[in-house]
């Protein structure tokens, strides 16, 4: 396999270019020439720095002065579209949003950019980011690079994209229903749902709060092509911030010689819930090849059923939808959104509506009443088993605009979403990764940890990164 600089590991990258065995600037002009190579067909980008080439030369000149550096120093990065970044716009996927100027940087963002990260250029993401698939009307499609047919995941589509065709070896995104977890499983990558509090957030408009939802279950975190790189990238972000008064100090958690075997539970089946349900048998067979090389590897690995997943994720809809309503965004969605993003939320609101009924306030409390049982309920299974294998989806990556069918599709759908919905309401970590190859899109699964215990996930990971035939960065196939 040729070396270009766009295949290297941020890991390598840092060390070379504090090295000296390469420039900054030499770096950053490669990813740049990547993403002009890429972009037209993959569409991952929606912004390009203009200004990656002139902070790589500052870099250079840090390090031949001898100036103390960051862990990512010189490192080409990339941004999602919908989190602040001083001075420029915040669309969100939203064209009537391209005039919001962000009066700061978002704090994750900031954490990376000290490090000595380089954003070369912000990625897409779906309106409002809220689909498991990046299309939108202003912004375009964003093109799975295995099989363009299908999606790249979202609502980190374009981080993870760009990350699987070699722009960046590294990438931010962010979650609150799998917008992390299912496009790194979807394209063949890795990325990390870290727990809630590990690295600081704040998505809010000047003079406003946090909303909820977003505050108990959206998180910040890494896409990278390795673990090892995953890793860094949250060695970066996490940590508090004043800006995030949930964010906090964070203990490494590993596991030690008395924790072996590590005990591994596969889930294929939440239960028998009106939002989760039984995946296909091409899903089902990733976590179980998943799980045939974590045993191999010395993991104990014992498939079992556990309900208060599938309740968890029928939860999700509960709490998340009837707060998107309550607090305007579903009126602010049919202001300015596009058909698209429109016709999802009729669709997933009928859904819900058909599958839970109307939600009022005193059902509202009592759901987040009962996700505290819920999260007792997964704790104490997790003390026996540290770490849940889960499928990516109950799906392979869907057709393009398949999330717009019909109700009875949309349902399909949801439900086989359950281990991205389930995970957020739980508070804990969510490692997604791709496993098989397959004629399209990779398959992939989820695996889950208990609260600041990532390194055990990073770890089962490149057990399997270890053992899978996927193989990134890879050229994007056109339609």
């Amino acid at each position: 396999m040729s070396d270009e600089l766009w295949r290297w590991s941020a890991e390598r990258t840092a060390r070379s270019i504090r090295e000296k065995e390469v420039s900054a600037a030499e770096v950053v002009a490669a990813s740049l020439a990547r993403l002009e190579a890429t972009n037209e067909v993959t569409n991952a980008f929606g912004e390009v720095a203009d200004d990656a080439l002139a902070a790589a030369k500052g870099a250079d000149a840090a390090t031949t002065r001898g100036d103390a550096v960051g862990p990512l120093h010189g490192v080409p990065t990339a941004f999602k579209l919908n989190t602040p970044v001083a001075g420029r716009p915040t669309p969100d996927g939203v064209a009537a949003y391209l005039d919001n100027i962000a009066a700061e940087t978002a704090p994750a963002l900031t954490r990376l950019l000290d490090a000595g990260a380089i954003p070369v250029g912000r990625t897409n993401c779906p309106p409002f980011s809220t689909r498991w698939t990046t299309e939108s009307e202003h912004f375009g499609i964003t093109r799975n690079p295995w099989d363009p047919a299908v999606t790249p995941g979202g609502s980190s589509g374009g981080a993870a994209v760009a990350v699987a065709t070699g722009v960046v070896a590294l990438a931010h995104g962010n979650d609150i229903a799998g917008s992390i977890r299912y496009p790194s499983a979807s394209c063949g990558v890795v990325g990390i749902r870290p727990t809630v509090g590990r690295v600081p957030l704040w998505h809010s408009p000047p003079g406003w709060g946090v909303p909820l939802a977003v505050q108990q279950f959206g998180v910040e975190g890494p896409l990278a092509r390795t673990v090892a790189d995953l890793r860094l990238g949250l060695s970066v972000m996490e940590g508090p911030d004043p800006r995030d008064p949930m964010a906090v100090p964070v203990r490494h958690l590993a596991p030690g010689p008395e924790d072996r075997p590590v005990c591994v539970a596969m889930v294929t089946d939440p239960g028998d819930h009106p939002l989760a349900g039984r995946g296909r048998r091409e899903t089902d067979d990733a976590v179980r090849t998943a799980g045939a090389w974590l045993a191999d590897a010395g993991y104990e690995v014992e498939e079992v059923e556990l309900p208060a997943l599938g309740e968890a994720a029928t939860l999700w809809w509960r709490l998340v939808l009837t707060e998107f309503r309550v607090g305007g965004l579903v009126a602010e969605v049919h202001r300015v959104g596009d058909a698209g993003i429109r016709r999802f939320y009729d669709l997933m609101y009928a859904v819900v509506e058909e599958a839970v009924g109307e939600v009022s306030f005193a059902d509202y409390v009592a759901a987040y009443q009962r996700r505290a049982l819920v999260r007792r309920q997964v704790a104490e299974f997790m003390a026996r088993y540290p770490i849940l294998l889960l499928p990516a989806s109950g799906e392979p990556p869907f057709p393009l605009g398949g999330d717009l069918e019909s109700v009875e599709r949309a349902r399909e759908l949801m439900t086989h979403q359950w281990p991205n919905t389930a995970v957020p309401v739980l508070g804990i970590p969510g490692l997604g990764l791709g496993v098989t190859p397959t004629e399209g899109a990779p398959l992939g699964v989820q695996l889950v940890g208990r609260a600041f215990e990532e390194e055990w996930l990073f770890q089962a990971g490149e057990v399997i990164q270890q053992r899978s035939a996927l193989t990134v960065p890879i050229d994007p196939r056109r339609p």
